[in-house]
């Protein structure tokens, strides 16, 4: 029997190429979700641009708190004494990478 979980992972993962590729950018799934296949830390499961890493992680349920509402547009979250880290829709995100990747592009004429 194939592992579910594996499975879902994967599916996962095709999912957020299928949604990089859709705003034209390029992204490549890590072969086996290793990023050794891509010259990467074992880690990574997706590289868009050949730039950004990216691994995926899919759950079942997230906690209610760490999802954006409707009224921001990002999610800032930390630990005590730790790191902060933004949480934003893909989608979102994807539409101010394209902008400034557009912003460096013109700055290089």
């Amino acid at each position: 029997m194939p592992n579910k979980s594996k499975a879902k992972g994967n599916r996962f993962e095709a999912e957020i190429v299928k949604a990089v590729e859709l705003h034209e950018v390029k992204a490549v799934r890590a072969w086996g979700s290793n990023g050794k296949a891509l010259g990467c830390h074992e880690e990574v499961d997706i590289l868009i641009d050949d730039d950004i890493k990216v691994q995926a992680k899919v759950r079942k349920a997230l906690p209610k708190w760490i999802k954006p509402t409707e009224h921001v547009d990002i999610q800032v979250i930390k630990e005590d004494r730790g790191k902060m880290y933004v949480v934003q829709e893909l989608n979102d995100w994807l539409l101010e990478y394209k902008k400034w990747v557009s912003i460096g592009q013109m700055a290089k004429v």
